[in-house]
């Protein structure tokens, strides 16, 4: 595997872009079903007439792919809809059963494995809990793992797993000391080919993806924010991460890195940091640990956080204010809709966080810019899981 990020991203932008490629007559084709697939998982449900309308394609045609479609188990017919003149209008949705899509994600604190069907539910978890990210461990893991869930599907359902998405953080060798591991352990991924590691495991196609565009790709996939346009999606983790939304659609770069907010430049008290050294769970986490304070309940997968955690107020303010830099500087540039605030937090700790947020904005310099809204993201902790699960649903059947 490349042993760079822009080497190791260009593979993952591929991801999203193969989706894309169409071929002679049959690539025409599969390219209309994706269109087809991607608007009714966008709307939930649409009638043929409105499906036509939607994409261009004659009444004939869009009759055509959307028969195929339901004959292939990809679509299902709902209740007719009788209006008061002509022939009832039948919505068609998303088949749950008609595709699964696995995701591993690789954390910097947990690996978890999770399965979703077509319309985006969980159908089954695991998740295991490290000090540090450890190739050995992820093999073991991996391979017990994927082979268990796998398992417990029937013979059709199997033929009906599109792939396995990967979602980790790039570069994760690096941030060795703020991850609290060592840097020859951490160091072994460097060449380490995860994609030929798990595709060693299964015989299905494997995707790549950073661990927070994955997270951005489930809220907008998922999420309740469908009235947005452009937005900065920030992922507070055991690293501050994010994503970036352009045109209701996901923006990756060229590279795989957008909207890596991260490692955008800071200058907090004083000192030039990374938006990361002051705005990630890792800070609280050490502050509670050298205070005494056993933190195993953060890395739980319920967060359930215990009340009156020392520290936290000025935690909260720090990254609120990190956050904010962010926000203002995309928005400089792009001129957003909104900020989406997600993160492993407790729903208190989430809502204290966007207040926050939302009164360092009021009180920043907004000279010559629109205004901005700060929201919470609606898909919850579990984001990055999901999104990485839906990476192979995406490359196969969406645009």
């Amino acid at each position: 595997m490349p042993n760079s990020a822009h080497q190791e991203s260009n593979a993952t932008s591929a991801v999203w872009q193969q989706s894309t490629k169409a071929k002679g007559q049959s690539g025409l084709r599969a390219l209309n079903e994706r269109r087809i697939l991607t608007l009714i998982r966008h709307h939930q449900q649409l009638p043929k007439a409105q499906i036509a309308k939607e994409t261009g394609l004659s009444a004939q045609a869009a009759t055509v792919i959307i028969n195929r479609l339901e004959e292939d188990g990809l679509l299902q017919r709902g209740e007719p809809h009788r209006g008061k003149r002509g022939q009832p209008s039948v919505p068609f949705y998303l088949r749950a059963n008609g595709a699964f899509g696995l995701g591993l994600k690789i954390g910097r604190r947990s690996m978890q494995i999770s399965l979703i069907d077509f319309c985006g539910n969980v159908r089954a978890s695991l998740c295991e809990h490290w000090q540090y990210p450890c190739v050995e461990a992820m093999e073991r893991f991996a391979s017990r793992g994927l082979k268990a869930i796998l398992s417990t599907l029937d013979e059709d359902e199997v033929g009906r797993v599109s792939g396995v998405g990967i979602a980790m953080p790039f570069e994760i060798w690096r941030w060795s000391e703020q991850a609290g591991a060592p840097a020859d352990k951490l160091a072994k991924w460097k060449g380490y080919d995860v994609l030929a590691a798990i595709q060693s495991i299964v015989d299905l196609p494997v995707y790549l993806c950073n661990d927070d565009t994955a997270a951005c790709a489930a809220e907008l996939w998922f999420g309740q924010h469908r009235q947005l346009n452009d937005y900065l999606y920030c992922f507070v983790g055991t690293f501050i991460g994010g994503g970036m939304v352009l045109n209701r659609q996901l923006h990756v770069g060229r590279s795989g890195n957008g909207g890596a907010v991260g490692s955008l430049p800071f200058t907090y008290a004083g000192n030039s940091k990374q938006l990361l050294d002051v705005a990630s769970i890792y800070l609280l986490e050490k502050q509670l640990e050298e205070a005494g304070v056993d933190t195993s309940f953060m890395h739980g997968r319920q967060q359930n956080w215990p009340e009156d955690l020392p520290g936290l107020g000025c935690w909260i303010a720090s990254v609120a204010e990190g956050i904010v830099h962010a926000a203002i500087s995309a928005h400089a540039f792009l001129d957003l809709d909104a900020v989406v605030i997600e993160g492993a937090l407790p729903l208190s700790v989430k809502q204290q966080l966007l207040a926050r947020c939302k009164h360092h904005y009021q009180q920043a310099d907004l000279r010559g810019l629109s205004s901005l809204t700060f929201l919470p993201g609606t898909v919850g902790a579990e984001a990055r899981a999901l999104g990485c699960a839906n990476l192979p649903l995406l490359a196969q059947f969406s645009l």
